[in-house]
């Protein structure tokens, strides 16, 4: 497919289009802020292993429709099989390993937030690699509110925020602002909504613009190293890096370099 072909796929659960390089998975159940029911779950796990596939594909955006980007769970699909133990299991189950999958697809996935991301939808924005806020959006781990810690959002918030601000967001259950994601870590930029997209576009022009090569190297280095302890840490990124370094690009990127010249990334 031609890389400014536009293709779209319209689902019950999740929009995916892809256009010039950059794949867009909207969110699509606004009427009830998008809740990351099984189904949803499983709509967003398919479009991200569809993508992770497609060498076409340099940069995610993750979206969503309506004023939410997502408010978690489904509390009526979960109220509804309260009592089975293996059947939740196997939700949370689900939901962990398209939260990983956000992390081990070689493209960076970013997360366009335009509203509220609570419990499960929180720990959505926090797996993605970067993240774009309103500043009118507001994030929230809210379980204990209704008497479910929200444990495993934790999990990816608290790789974000660190334990005081993570505990603080579960104890507690208050929602906080954008401008305190930002200032915590949770976000990496807070713009008015007018500027959302714009500020979305700079970050993938940049990096439609770096060798995907050392992207895709980059990414997944970056995720295998960061819980290990330092010693581990620092084997797996030397051995990555010198894989890193017999790549094509790489060769060409120092040769552009000291050359004084644009690289001609070849994807290698």
């Amino acid at each position: 497919m031609p890389s400014d072909a536009i293709l779209t796929v319209k689902q019950p659960f999740v929009l995916s289009t892809i256009a010039n390089g950059i794949a867009t998975l909207t969110l699509n159940r606004p009427e009830r802020f998008n809740p990351l029911s099984s189904e949803m779950i499983a709509a967003i796990h398919a479009e991200l292993d569809a993508i992770a596939g497609n060498p076409s594909v340099r940069v995610v955006i993750l979206a969503a429709e309506g004023k939410g980007f997502s408010a978690g769970h489904d509390l009526k699909e979960m109220r509804a099989h309260t009592g089975d133990k293996d059947w939740q299991r196997q939700l949370f189950d689900a939901c962990g390993r398209m939260m990983i999958a956000l992390t081990q697809i070689p493209q960076p996935v970013i997360a366009r937030v335009q509203g509220i991301a609570t419990a499960a939808g929180c720990q959505l924005v926090s797996m993605c690699d970067l993240a774009v806020a309103a500043d009118t959006a507001k994030f929230a781990l809210p379980g204990v509110n209704i008497g479910v810690f929200c444990s495993t959002p934790a999990v990816g918030v608290v790789r974000n925020v660190g334990r005081k601000h993570a505990m603080e967001m579960l104890l507690t259950g208050e929602p906080i602002d954008a401008a305190t994601a930002l200032s915590w870590g949770l976000v990496n930029r807070v713009v008015p909504i007018s500027q959302l997209d714009a500020e979305i576009r700079r970050f993938t022009h940049i990096m439609l613009a770096r060798s995907s090569a050392a992207i895709r190297f980059g990414k997944q280095s970056f995720y295998c190293q960061i819980d290990r302890p330092l010693s581990a840490a620092y084997d797996v990124a030397s051995e990555a890096m010198a894989c890193n370094l017999l790549l094509e690009d790489a060769a060409e990127g120092m040769d552009a370099f000291l050359q004084k010249r644009p690289a001609n990334w070849r994807g290698k």
